[in-house]
């Protein structure tokens, strides 16, 4: 597997040029970052909902 993604960058490179494949690369990374931060924040404010609902009733 790790060869695959060898090869899927070496032809990125190939095709866009060293800087716009590391910046499409970090763009990607950072991306994922905020997915899971969004999630981490959605399920923590759910949590403080629940339970400030839960001492209020």
């Amino acid at each position: 597997m790790p060869i695959l993604v060898f090869l899927l960058l070496v032809v990125l490179v190939a095709a866009f040029g060293f800087w716009d494949t590391l910046a499409a690369i970090f763009g990607a990374a950072l991306l994922l970052v905020l997915v899971v931060a969004l999630g981490l924040v959605t399920l923590v404010l759910a949590g403080y909902l629940l339970l400030k609902r839960k001492t209020q009733g």
